[in-house]
């Protein structure tokens, strides 16, 4: 099994896997990759988003052993180990994108053991596992999310883009980081790219194409959200730049009325 370039996160996955499959039995459905890692825009900068498809809700058991297996992962010599992130997803349902927003079992980036979470419970998700997921147990993964459309993605895509926005800017301070500073501006550029295309890619993608739309005010901010990557669990302790953060809320509030006026043109 060689689903990366990377040998040594290959290593942590066939691990991670192999405990999961054993804990579970017969409730394992299939395990994927989706996120940078499907979507084919990654580096060893980027985090591992994976997702586990199990047939039932896990039992209390159950999760009890995915815990100790989580914190057992965790402590792995690769760094890849503890940029683990993924949800368990009970088979009906990851099948239709008419029930998001439920809690599953859910392991955070930088995390070592599961907390319940709606985070990966996104029309978003279903959509890059169905499209682009890859498979490293398990069925196609087209066999288990119904299609969604191009007009419910962008429907998804704009509620993210106008209710994340708002949350920022209603509590700033609680994303006044380096880590967050970069991540919101390669996130709202990407967001804002799939909403006109219509379906889902890269924040390398959306970098390149916000550089070369929007106005060339922003590419400079753009370029410089590049060095908050690396070591996201450092620069998350670290302040943001005062200059670039207040720019990013502008960025922000700049992304959200370009989306509205996007979405009423269609």
């Amino acid at each position: 099994m060689f689903p990366t370039p990377y040998s040594d996160l290959n290593q942590v996955l066939s691990t991670l896997m192999s405990r999961i499959q054993e804990i579970l039995d017969q409730n394992f459905v299939g395990f994927y990759l989706q996120g940078s890692f499907a979507v084919g825009d990654f580096d060893r900068h980027s985090d591992v988003d994976f997702l586990v498809v199990i047939e039932d809700e896990l039992s209390l058991d159950q999760v009890d052993a995915l815990q100790v297996m989580h914190d057992q992962v965790y402590q792995l010599e690769s760094k890849w180990a503890q940029h683990l992130e993924g949800s368990y997803f009970p088979r009906e349902i990851l099948r239709r994108y008419t029930r998001p927003g439920e809690r599953l079992w859910y392991l955070d980036n930088g995390a070592r053991s599961l907390i319940q979470a709606d985070h990966c419970n996104t029309i978003l998700v279903r959509w890059v596992v169905r499209e682009k997921g890859v498979t490293l147990a398990g069925p196609s993964p087209d066999t288990l999310v119904d299609p969604i459309s191009d007009n419910l993605l962008r429907a998804d895509i704009y509620e993210t883009i106008m209710n994340w926005g708002q949350e920022i800017l209603d509590n700033p301070e609680r994303f006044n980081n380096r880590f967050y500073q970069g991540y919101i501006v390669l996130s709202y550029c990407r967001m804002l790219h799939d909403l006109h295309r219509g379906t889902n890619g890269s924040k390398r993608e959306g970098a390149e194409w916000a550089k070369a739309t929007l106005d060339p005010s922003w590419s400079d901010l753009i370029d410089r959200t590049w060095a908050t990557r690396p070591d996201p669990a450092q620069s998350v302790r670290q302040a943001a730049d005062p200059q670039d953060f207040d720019r990013t809320l502008k960025f922000v509030e700049f992304v959200m009325g370009e989306s509205r006026q996007f979405q009423e043109s269609l």
